[in-house]
């Protein structure tokens, strides 16, 4: 492996980087960094949880210990049930994250386990004292169950994540691109406090099946416990554009999904519809789709065997 290879592949798929010169230095300087995502426990793990996942497994493949933060605290702040609920949730998210490829060394922690320790608490006062209400509650509007009479407790919230990293010794913090203002907030203000600034790792939230903002009220996801036949018949009813890839949902399952899985992927076919084409990479394989060498049907049947496959895993978990 060269010596750029590394930062070739953490940039890969990143909506963003904040920033890429720290995380080069990190990369040189550090035996074992730590970098970690925080869970609220909510809802069935599905595909919108993959990228982030994957891209935990790409830093543990490079020599960080990997913490994920199973939020059951913050879940109970932001309304998503009663702690007991929220519990449970988690340890069945648990076991869908080790089951996606994260190593045995990944470390899963509670933050109740340590969220209501003295100097943890004290650390929260401490960076309300230099964080402004509006900052607060801005860094919330990608986060709430509501927009509109938020509760005291979703502007604790923020606080908290941010002296989660704090407080657990982080490197790089990894999350959706809804996780910016948040992240941004602790860059900011927790080196006020006498902590280092976290780099921040931020992925592209994926579209729902139906083209619009994927939502589990709305049932256009994928679990990854999902059924094969249910896999089938989702990818299936997709929306799907011919000779378009912005937007398209399938395409996105194939660049965040399945080409970080399995490296290459072949497009099988009969020949009376052109045979087989293999494609080496997501930007190959988009080519193709936007020159109509690969038709929406050759993606979506194609999908269905792929992705049955990478969550196979992850079925029996519930």
């Amino acid at each position: 492996m060269t010596e750029s290879e590394p930062m070739m592949i953490l940039e890969r798929n990143v909506e963003e980087l904040i920033t890429k010169d720290e995380l080069e230095v990190v990369l040189r300087s550090k035996k074992k960094p730590r970098a970690y995502v925080g869970y609220e426990p909510s809802g069935r793990v599905h595909i919108g949880h993959l990228p982030i996942l994957n891209k935990l497994k790409e830093l543990q493949r490079f020599g960080f210990h990997i913490i994920v933060l199973l939020a059951d605290l913050h879940a109970y702040l932001n309304e998503k049930g009663s702690l007991e609920q929220i519990r449970e949730t988690a340890e069945y998210n648990k076991r869908c994250f080790a089951a996606a490829g994260l190593t045995d060394e990944t470390e899963f922690i509670f933050g109740s386990s340590f969220q209501l320790e003295n100097e943890y608490m004290m650390n929260v006062l401490k960076l309300a004292t230099v964080t402004t209400e509006k900052r607060a509650k801005r860094s919330m509007d990608e986060l709430s169950r509501s927009t509109e009479d938020r509760k005291v407790s979703q502007t604790i919230y923020p606080l908290m994540q941010a002296v989660d990293i704090a407080y657990l010794d982080i490197d790089v913090a990894v999350g959706g691109i809804d996780q910016r203002k948040i992240h941004m907030l602790s860059r900011e203000n927790i080196p006020k406090l006498g902590f280092k600034a976290p780099i921040c790792i931020h992925m592209p939230l994926l579209i729902g099946l139906d083209g619009e903002k994927m939502s589990s009220s709305l049932g256009n996801y994928i679990a990854v416990d999902e059924p094969a036949k249910s896999i089938e018949k989702k990818i299936m009813s997709a929306f799907c554009p011919a000779k378009i890839a912005e937007g398209n949902p399938i395409l996105q399952i194939y660049k965040h999904t399945i080409f970080p899985a399995v490296g290459n992927v072949t497009i099988e076919r009969k020949e009376k519809y052109g045979g087989n084409i293999t494609a080496n990479s997501y930007e190959e394989l988009e080519l193709d789709y936007l020159d109509e060498r690969v038709h929406p049907l050759d993606v979506k049947t194609n999908a269905v065997r792929y992705l049955t496959d990478v969550l196979a895993p992850m079925m029996d978990l519930k």
